[in-house]
């Protein structure tokens, strides 16, 4: 029983052990299909303690084993049977994770070895996922460094949502120092409470970036006062915060804000959109325009200021992803309207690496597209989520369901929405995508690869 399983890293011991110590690190190990949240990280690889959230408010506490640990080759932790809950531990009977690292010229073996009453077959798909996900962060932090930049102090606002915390841990893992902006009453060092209607003086001392990813979900009934909520929640405090790091006693030299290619319009056929494109039509297209340039405060004083379009997010976690799963599992889902309609995606650690760009490459610069490089149609966004549950697509939506969920006016602009959008900026400096295809990023997602 257990598994046992191991991979070559292209990364030197240190670091690869390094990593590890981070805080975000359990974050970004954590496979998102699994009804899992971290509650709290260990503070020591030697004799700390973890929590992972489960349903119905259970609890997974992992006990680091003292006797286990030596860097930068092992550390040891154990299902502990105190603590929050012992529900896990008498269901799965036992679990001790053995985590090895061995070195060799320029890379780092590493070797996970779980010995429990669970079988091999129910894991492999998650040390499948926390193999690539290490790698992957650890080259995306290299193409950083390469260019020569260093660790920085990053404030970010909108923590706790999806796009938010994955950034957040992503960050923290590279060895950056992220500054949450809360707006409840800080509660330690790594926090600052931010008044979005009034920004307070030395809100953003210290800090060498500003990302801004805060406002009101968009998903919705298209209701006087929804639209309100999303115009309110973005346009005023993105100015505020863009003035507030205006200031000559503030310390940024970078804002980069949230966006959304809604600044394209609802329909624009199979027209292919890039930067340089023409505004669009709609109220999310209003929105958008309105919300970048309540940005103009940091880019005349000087500040690099980078706008991210975002496309719509692939994430097991949140999004759309997360509602339609349970719907495509049971073999219920299919196509939206005609399927010809076009979808511009990108997956949420691909979104991460933009906004990680953003901060380190000073090329870039006003509004950037995060999409993937290859749009699809609908139908074929459907065929391929089928194809990765392995579930036929047949049954298609009838346009009364999204326009009773999300109004006549949501029904348009969110869930018919017809967008061909390209990465251009991205592409002409050469971004390299951790997984360009749709179906890549599904199964990535959902435990499918």
């Amino acid at each position: 029983m257990g598994i046992e399983y191991e991979s070559v890293v292209d990364h030197p011991l240190a670091e690869v052990f390094a990593w590890h110590t981070r805080p975000g690190a359990m974050t970004r190990l954590v496979p998102p299909w699994q009804p899992m949240t971290v509650v709290a990280e260990t503070e020591s690889l030697a004799d700390g303690r973890a929590v992972l959230g489960l349903p119905g408010g259970l609890r997974w506490v992992a006990q680091h084993d003292p006797s286990g640990f030596d860097p930068p080759h092992r550390f040891v932790d154990e299902l502990s049977s105190q603590g929050l809950s012992s529900w896990p531990a008498r269901i799965i009977g036992w679990w001790r994770h053995t985590h090895e690292f061995s070195e060799a010229p320029g890379v780092t073996r590493v070797y996970d070895h779980v010995d429990t009453s669970v079988p091999a077959a129910a894991l492999r798909s998650t040390f499948v996922y926390r193999h690539r996900q290490l790698a992957e962060d650890l080259a995306a932090h290299r193409a950083a460094a390469d260019p020569g930049a260093r660790p920085m102090v990053v404030a970010v606002t909108g923590a706790s949502g999806l796009v938010g915390s994955a950034l957040s841990a992503f960050l923290s893992t590279g060895g950056h120092r992220v500054i949450r902006l809360v707006r409840r009453p800080a509660r330690n060092t790594l926090e600052r409470q931010w008044n979005p209607d009034r920004p307070a003086p030395g809100l953003l001392s210290g800090v060498n970036a500003v990302v801004h990813l805060a406002g009101a979900s968009i998903a919705g009934r298209f209701t006087d006062g929804h639209k309100a909520a999303i115009r309110d929640s973005r346009i005023e405090p993105t100015r505020r915060l863009a003035d507030a790091a205006a200031l000559p006693d503030e310390g940024p030299a970078t804002f980069v804000s949230a966006s959304a290619i809604g600044y394209y319009g609802f329909d624009r056929g199979d027209a292919l959109l890039c930067e340089e494109s023409v505004r669009g039509d709609g109220f999310l297209a209003d929105v958008v325009a309105d919300w970048e340039a309540a940005t103009a405060p940091a880019a005349e004083a000087g500040l690099r200021v980078v706008t991210v379009r975002t496309g719509i997010v692939q994430s097991a976690r949140g999004g759309t992803l997360k509602l339609m799963r349970p719907l495509f599992a049971a073999g219920l889902g299919g196509r939206l309207g005609s399927g010809e309609e076009w979808l511009s995606w990108i997956g949420l650690d691909d979104l991460l690496d933009v906004y990680h760009r953003a901060l380190y490459d000073t090329r870039l610069t006003g509004s950037v597209n995060a999409v993937a490089p290859e749009p699809v149609r609908n139908a074929d966004y459907t065929r391929a989520l089928a194809g990765v549950l392995h579930r036929p697509a047949v049954v298609p939506v009838p346009p009364l369901g999204p326009r009773l969920l999300l109004g006549e006016q949501g029904a348009r602009e969110l869930a018919q929405a017809n967008q061909r959008v390209v990465p251009t900026k991205l592409e002409t400096l050469g971004h390299r995508f951790r997984r360009s295809k749709i179906a890549d990023a599904l199964a990535h997602e959902l435990g499918h690869g």
